[in-house]
């Protein structure tokens, strides 16, 4: 961080000169970051503008850029990205690295508030993932988000051309098979806006989650999505036949609430190779009607769920955050950044009073946070009550809800071997036929220790499970008779000299996926040390794994390897 970092504007005043103009072209989220159609209100935080805008840059960089990077990309000075950037990696948001930065696992509480206050993915999700089983096909479900449809679900199939989309991904409704659909009830101010957008970008170039048109946009692509639209409406189901690319094809059909309008829409996604678009309609349509059939009985029965815990008092840490770190704290971002999290499942919609209670914040601080996230449109309010948009999702949801847990343990191994001086690793039961003795741990991940002699273990390297510590603290969850008291511990059994300590990694329902460990030469720590010493530490790193495992994994998978 700089050494005297500028100092921050008052957090309703425009931005100077140096830090306006993050982007010429805008994004397929709204006009350039930072600079919404129209002015700002004047009770908008600026900071909260420039914050949200460094997010949005990582997003679409797919979750990493340099320091440099953001700040051409945003247009902001770097002292201001620095505050920023230091900001977001107190809250967990980010992980600076040099002078790179990553989005963390721990940001997809934004959108997890959004997709829990929704409801759709919790009742659905299990419908659509049935589906995609019985049909050995791809299934998503997509919400509306203005003139885009926006992904909230995704039951891929594994196979060298499969779906690519993630949740979270913006796409222009006239190249999807939803978009039609969705349609169907645009008003006349929806349909100017959706001409003046494609007027605007007659190739898609804001959509990064979409091939760019080869050509501008023609009347009679317009006009053709204005008839695939009337089609919808008198059909019930839309198709799209290669729209987004060559070969893609998909069937949607909408999931109405119980009044009747377009709730979100499930699609079946293949390829030409597998299916024709015509082929899609005569064959898999029916199934796929069916699925929605279940999935509305699913919607129009359950009850709205009783609102959760609230995460009260979100805001209580930042003062001591401001304190710690003095200048390179942007308190007010932080703060804003929090209001987010006061909605979740049984809050979709809240009051200004709510808002302040839930995340312990002053009554202005939290309007003026408000004021800003409507403005942005991420954000919506009706009847005094404020509620979330899909447009949260683009906080990024799309690049992390693709990680994987060795991704999500590596920045923690890294710590973690810096503090003891070991060598740490990442172990998971082999999925792999059995070998001779029996089940076998695979190395997913490791950072090795920077000394002379040091436990040579590469990512993939295969293990009997019982010899090892990782093995047997993977054995004990599995049902295998193998002692464990929270670690196991491996005295010179797989190799003289090795001694080897590991701790359980458990998922959201409790169940052990996977083994943090350390290895190292016997005379450098005595058993008893290993557990005085090593256990803790590990113990540390393991919780810190599995609460951005838990993030992550709310509503979505994340593989193992």
């Amino acid at each position: 961080m700089p050494a005297n970092p500028t100092p921050e504007p008052p957090e309703g005043a425009a931005p100077p000169a140096d830090e306006q103009g993050a982007r010429a072209g805008g994004t397929a989220d709204g006009p350039p970051v930072g600079q919404p159609s129209g002015a700002a209100p004047a009770e908008a935080v600026t900071p909260l503008i420039r914050g949200l805008a460094v997010l949005r840059e990582l997003t679409d960089a797919n979750g990493t850029l340099s320091l440099s990077a953001l700040e051409r990309a945003t247009g902001l000075a770097r002292s201001t990205v620095d505050r920023i950037t230091a900001t977001l990696a107190r809250m967990g948001y980010v992980r600076v690295d040099g002078r790179d930065v990553f989005l963390a696992p721990r940001l997809m509480e934004l959108g997890n508030a959004y997709l829990a206050a929704l409801r759709l993915p919790a009742l659905l999700s299990p419908h659509a993932d049935a589906l995609a089983d019985e049909l050995d096909e791809s299934v998503s479900l997509a919400v509306a988000d203005r003139d885009g449809i926006r992904f909230i679900h995704q039951a891929t199939r594994r196979r060298a051309m499969s779906l690519s989309f993630r949740i979270g991904d913006l796409l222009p409704a006239e190249r999807t098979a939803p978009g039609p659909l969705f349609a169907t009830e645009w008003t006349a101010a929806d349909w100017q806006r959706w001409r003046e957008r494609r007027a605007a970008d007659p190739r898609d170039l804001s959509y990064t989650a979409v091939p760019p048109r080869t050509r501008g946009s023609a009347p009679a692509d317009d006009e053709d999505f204005v008839r695939r639209t009337e089609e919808a409406s008198a059909n019930g189901w839309a198709l799209d036949d290669q729209l987004i690319e060559p070969g893609l094809v998909a069937i949607s059909v909408p999931v109405r609430a119980g009044d009747g309008k377009v709730a979100c829409v499930a699609s079946v996604v293949s390829h030409t190779s597998r299916h024709t678009a015509h082929g899609l309609r005569e064959t898999l349509l029916p199934r796929l009607r069916s699925a929605v059939t279940r999935m509305e009985e699913e919607l129009h029965r359950t009850p709205p769920p009783e609102p959760g815990p609230r995460p009260a008092d979100l805001a209580l840490w930042t003062g001591a955050s401001k304190l710690q770190l003095g200048r390179d704290f942007v308190e007010s971002l932080a703060r804003g950044l929090t209001v987010l999290t006061a909605f979740g499942e049984g809050r979709p919609r809240l009051t200004l009073t709510e808002v302040a209670q839930a995340t312990g914040l002053a009554r202005a601080t939290a309007r003026r946070a408000l004021i800003t996230y409507e403005h942005l449109g991420l954000v919506t309010t009706a009847d005094r009550a404020f509620a979330l948009t899909p447009r949260v999702l683009s906080l990024g949801f799309p690049p992390l809800s693709r990680t994987t847990l060795p991704e999500i343990a590596q920045p923690h191994l890294a710590a973690l071997t810096s503090r003891i001086h070991e060598s740490t690793a990442l172990a998971v039961l082999s999925d792999a036929v059995l070998s001779d003795a029996g089940e076998e741990i695979q190395y997913t991940a490791r950072v090795a220790t920077g000394r002379v002699m040091s436990v040579n273990i590469t990512v993939g390297t295969r293990l009997p499970a019982h010899a090892t510590a990782s093995g047997r603290v993977l054995l004990a969850d599995a049902g295998t008779p193998v002692h464990t008291q929270g670690y196991a511990l491996v005295d010179e059994e797989l190799e003289e000299g090795l001694r080897s300590l590991a701790v359980p990694i458990r998922d959201r329902e409790g169940k052990v996926v996977a083994a943090l460990s350390t290895a190292m030469h016997a005379s450098r720590h005595s058993a008893h040390e290993c557990v005085t010493a090593l256990v803790p530490e590990l113990t540390a790193t393991a919780t810190h794994i599995e609460s951005d495992l838990h993030t992550a994994s709310r509503f979505t998978h994340v593989p193992l390897t």
